[in-house]
């Protein structure tokens, strides 16, 4: 959860009233968001070099707040200010608007076709008229690198660009250039750089340095020209000298190069819409119109309102109040969205929502019923029993099994779901087909690297690092694993299975056996013979994580749903486990389906 910090006074002034802090916490608490610290910037700073306190000194009081991590419009003073205000009813909800201008008069961004080897994506909008004053500038500045860090995922995802409109001239270019063929003089510095050499240069800078890599080992690198060939800025790591804002700015440029479209215009949306409220016309902003290489053109920003539609009874269902119309209205009202009734064609009320520039974290119905229940107060909502109790069919089996498994000795277990590349194939003595496992990208660790395709490595760790405890060891686990599949639509599934490991001096592998049949006659599934799809009954298998001729498969109605063994020695040697070892695992899903089925 992002953490912000405003002045207070410079808050209270903006919200147009004080506030003691229980009741400023209380606003906060109804509103969703919460006053985490009051503190001063000095007392910051004293913290963290270990000063004294110095009590006689006459600080402003800072106020950091804790807003939630999808609200970006609440990521700085502006629209934390104007959320409130508009939540206790002070201001109406606010309408923006695009200034009128002809396509012709229209400042256009021209897209070259190599930007698509790099940062493909670029959306742009004008401030016009605006007044800075020092907080304001500020307060400019914070959002952008609060924005960055949130939602721009540290600027891989967008990066914001910020210029003074008249110190460069349109139209304007979004190329890609070898690093050679850029020179400009960065934001605060004098000498002029090549792209490369800039690279060079920061890998110093504190700030920077950790933006480098984005684009360090491309071909080409992003950048943006002016009509004159004046470098705007070398995205995402720094802006040119030329085109800096000041305080006495009056006409921002603002553009943000993107691999990922949908955020971009959400970053945009959010620059433009809380500071337009500084504009010579309040709310109202200059568009852009972006042309590609091949011929598709947009004008951004798309400030549009966004409509949906949201039954009454949805959200009283969500909420658990039996609220009127008017007051459904009214509440989402305070919560900057701004609703009008009708009735369906069975005479039913429903609501059209619409949605504003500054909201988009409203996606879907239950947003909009979320909203309803914080400006209804959660204290508000009376205490009830659900009116079903029932668990899934397949966590309820779940239950069932570990219980079952429990009252034979064993011991269940916890592991990480997730799993490194080399545990869960080579360890195993598996090899990778590239059609199961599901492979994070850039983990932050080596032990982290897959998504689990089967509870057995976790189980055997869990076995190596209690090595030293009395044998036997009787452990098992019921838990998800993950592969891949197509026919999914984030492809791939979850699977749940039962796992479950034998270690001692010997083998343990009849009491691997035993524990199959007697989870087998406790779901009521009898021993048939082979072919027979009446019940389960085993084959020979040839698995590499066991020892050949010691394994068998589990076939259940005509399907394999697992297999147990002894473990291979090698196995137990890459997991430093001295001792023998017997497994079973399978796949529980398959005797719930069958029962629905």
């Amino acid at each position: 959860m992002p953490t912000i910090s405003v002045g207070r006074d410079r808050l209270f002034e903006a919200l147009g009233q004080t506030y003691s802090q229980e009741e400023f916490e209380d606003l906060c608490f109804k509103f969703g968001i919460e006053l985490d610290d009051v503190t001063t910037e000095k007392a910051i700073i004293r913290k963290e070099k270990h000063l004294e306190e110095d009590s006689t000194e006459d600080e402003e009081v800072i106020y950091k707040i804790e807003v939630a991590a999808n609200r970006y419009d609440l990521l700085c003073l502006e629209g934390l200010a104007q959320a409130l205000r508009i939540f206790v009813g002070i201001d109406p909800i606010p309408k923006y608007t695009l200034r009128s201008i002809r396509s012709e008069s229209m400042l256009k961004m021209h897209v070259k076709p190599e930007t698509s080897l790099i940062r493909p994506y670029v959306v742009c909008a004008v401030l016009r008229g605006i007044t800075f004053d020092e907080a304001r500038y500020n307060s400019f500045i914070d959002l952008q690198d609060r924005l960055h860090q949130n939602i721009c995922r540290r600027r891989t995802l967008v990066a914001i660009g910020t210029h003074d409109l008249d110190t460069i001239d349109g139209p304007f270019t979004y190329e890609a250039l070898p690093p050679s063929d850029i020179n400009f003089v960065p934001l605060k510095q004098v000498k002029n750089f090549r792209a490369d050499e800039l690279m060079e240069f920061y890998k110093s800078d504190l700030k920077l340095k950790k933006f480098l890599h984005i684009i360090e080992n491309s071909s080409v690198y992003p950048v943006l020209c002016d009509c004159n060939r004046t470098v705007l800025s070398l995205p995402p790591i720094i802006n040119g000298a030329h085109s800096a804002i000041t305080l006495k700015t009056k006409n921002v440029f603002i553009e943000c190069t993107a691999t990922d479209l949908t955020k971009a215009n959400v970053v945009l949306n959010t620059m433009v819409t809380m500071f337009s409220t500084y504009c010579e016309r309040k709310f109202e902003v200059e568009p852009v119109e972006v042309i590609y290489s091949d011929g598709r053109s947009y004008v951004y920003p798309d400030i549009s309102l966004y409509h949906m539609e949201v039954p009454l009874s949805y959200i009283t269902d969500i909420v658990g109040v039996p609220l009127e119309e008017n007051e459904v209205a009214s509440l989402l009202n305070k919560m900057q969205l701004h609703a009008v009734k009708s009735l369906s064609e069975d005479k039913k009320c429903t609501f059209t929502v619409s949605v504003p520039p500054t909201r988009s974290d409203i996606l879907h119905p239950c947003d909009v019923a979320e909203d309803v229940a914080i400006a209804y107060g959660y204290n508000e909502i009376p205490k009830r029993i659900p009116a079903s109790l029932n668990p899934l069919p397949l966590n309820q089996f779940s239950d069932l099994i570990r219980s079952e498994i429990a009252m034979c000795g064993f011991t269940e277990v916890l592991t990480w779901v997730l799993c490194s590349y080399k545990e869960d194939f080579a360890m195993l003595n598996r090899r990778d087909d590239k059609s199961t496992a599901v492979i994070i990208g850039n983990p932050r660790s080596s032990d982290f690297e897959v998504v689990r395709t089967s509870l057995m490595p976790g189980m055997l760790k869990t076995i190596g690092h209690n090595k030293d405890h009395p044998k036997p060891i009787k452990i098992f686990e019921v838990g998800d694993i993950v592969l891949l599949d197509e026919m999914k639509d984030v492809g791939a599934a979850n699977r749940r299975q039962l796992a479950a490991l034998y270690c001692g001096a010997t083998s343990g592998f009849e009491l691997i056996h035993g524990l199959v049949d007697r989870v087998m006659e406790a779901i009521g599934c009898q021993f048939v013979q082979s072919g027979d799809n009446a019940g389960y009954y085993l084959e020979r298998a040839d698995e590499p994580e066991f020892l050949p001729g010691r394994q068998a498969s589990i076939i259940y109605k005509g399907k394999r749903i697992g297999a147990f063994g002894i473990v291979h020695p090698e196995v137990l040697n890459n997991f430093d486990i001295p001792d023998a070892c017997s497994f079973v695992e399978l796949n529980i899903e398959s005797f719930v389906q069958s029962q629905v089925s």
